[in-house]
C-alpha cells in the first residue's frame, strides 16, 4: 500500500491505495466506486466539463490505453480532500509530464478531476488519439446532455 500525506482524509487514503493499479489496469468494475455520482472531469482534450461516472469512465480508461509506460510520480497534498498526482508516460514517441488534479467528497469519492500534460506535441497527439478511438460516443454523450 502506498503512504500518502497523514493529512489527507481517510476516505480519500483509501481512495488512493487503489487508484493507481485501477487506472493502469482500465478496470472499469473497480474504478466505478471511486466516483461520486456527480464527478466531473475536465480534460486537456475536451472542450466541455465531462459529467457522470459513466463518461469519466470511458475517457480515463481510454487514456489509459493509450499512454505507454505511465506512472505516477509524486503525490501532492493541497487539502484533505484534494490531491495532484505527477505522472509521466509516452504516446507516439513524445514523452509527456503531466498532472491530475482530484478533489474527493468525506467518503473518498473523487468529486472533482482535472488533467494537466504537457508538451503541447504530446497533448495533441493524445487529442487526436482519444478522437480516433470514442470521438463519435462523446459527441453522442454531449447530444444527450451529459456533458452538464
Amino acid at each position: 500500500m502506498t503512504a500518502f500525506p497523514s493529512a489527507l482524509a481517510p476516505g480519500p487514503q483509501r481512495t488512493l491505495a487503489v487508484w493507481h493499479e485501477v487506472f493502469v489496469s482500465q478496470d472499469r468494475d473497480r474504478m466505478r466506486p471511486l466516483l461520486a455520482e456527480t464527478v466531473a472531469l475536465h480534460s486537456p482534450v475536451v472542450q466541455s466539463t465531462i459529467h457522470g461516472p459513466e463518461a469519466t469512465i470511458l475517457v480515463l480508461t481510454t487514456v489509459a490505453g493509450i499512454f505507454r509506460r505511465f506512472q505516477y510520480r509524486r503525490t501532492y497534498l493541497g487539502s484533505p480532500l484534494e490531491v495532484a498526482l505527477e505522472f509521466s508516460g509516452a504516446i507516439e514517441g513524445w514523452d509527456l509530464k503531466g498532472v491530475d488534479l482530484m478533489r474527493f467528497n468525506q467518503n473518498g469519492e473523487i468529486v472533482e478531476f482535472e488533467v494537466l500534460i504537457r508538451p503541447l506535441r504530446a497533448l495533441s497527439a493524445l487529442g487526436e488519439e482519444i478522437g480516433r478511438r470514442i470521438g463519435p460516443q462523446l459527441m453522442q454523450l454531449k447530444r444527450t446532455d451529459a456533458f452538464g
